[in-house]
């Protein structure tokens, strides 16, 4: 089931404390809709009670989607900085929920499920479009470092980041978030073949997939980020 509580937090506009339906886990067999406003960019969306502008909480929940076979810890963008232990966390809430002791049935409902730990709605968002698309996650972060390898400057560093958001045709857009990427540089399409030449050759790829792989938290990020320290600009 999906769970919510009541918090009270402060409008990032006016500063007054107004409460908002927080998600603590959600269910998206029972509640597709909720994973469609993920989909959206409207989910955790309110408006506030003294000056009526909207705003969006930071993700903080975990997800299942036993259809799709994703089980994903979501936090807020910034503990990314501390991936590893959100990793641990998200480790020992699935064990306890999924592993040996927690039942036979639940055991073997987590055998179908893939664990993964995003920080950042954007993050959260191209895991779910990802999957819809048929697109191997890990392959994914494979395409953003080869695209890396061309661009002049890297505009890698905490809080910015390049997710998939589209797909159309043949063709693959990708955006930039966060700050240090000008406007005309943030979204980019990407011939779908380049994602499939890289699936057809991730034997070349071997030792940094592997990388990729060691952990929940698949994303070319940590491969530029010690533990618990900034990212490299």
């Amino acid at each position: 089931m999906s769970l919510f509580s009541t918090t009270q937090v402060s409008c990032p506009h006016c500063g007054e404390t107004t409460s908002i339906e927080e998600v603590g886990s959600l269910n998206a067999d029972r509640r597709p809709d909720l994973r469609q406003q993920i989909l959206d960019d409207t989910f955790q969306t309110a408006a506030c009670s003294h000056c009526g502008e909207s705003f969006r909480l930071e993700p903080d929940f975990n997800y299942m989607d036993a259809g799709r076979g994703q089980w994903i810890a979501c936090y807020p963008g910034p503990r990314i900085l501390d991936h590893l232990e959100a990793a641990d966390e998200m480790g020992a809430v699935f064990e306890n929920n999924f592993g040996p002791g927690a039942g036979k049935a639940a055991h073997e409902l987590g055998q179908s499920l893939t664990g993964r730990v995003v920080f950042g709605w954007p993050a959260m968002r191209e895991k779910l479009l990802a999957h819809d698309l048929a697109i191997d996650d890990v392959a994914l972060e494979l395409l953003k470092l080869d695209i890396l390898r061309e661009l002049p400057e890297i505009p890698l560093g905490t809080g910015t980041e390049l997710r998939l958001v589209e797909a159309q045709g043949q063709d693959l857009t990708l955006a930039w978030f966060g700050p240090g990427v000008p406007d005309a540089e943030r979204v980019m399409d990407v011939e779908l073949a380049r994602y499939q030449d890289i699936v057809a050759h991730i034997d070349e790829w071997k030792d940094v997939a592997d990388e990729l792989r060691d952990s929940p938290f698949v994303d070319m990020q940590k491969l530029y980020m010690g533990p618990g320290r900034e990212a490299a600009a």
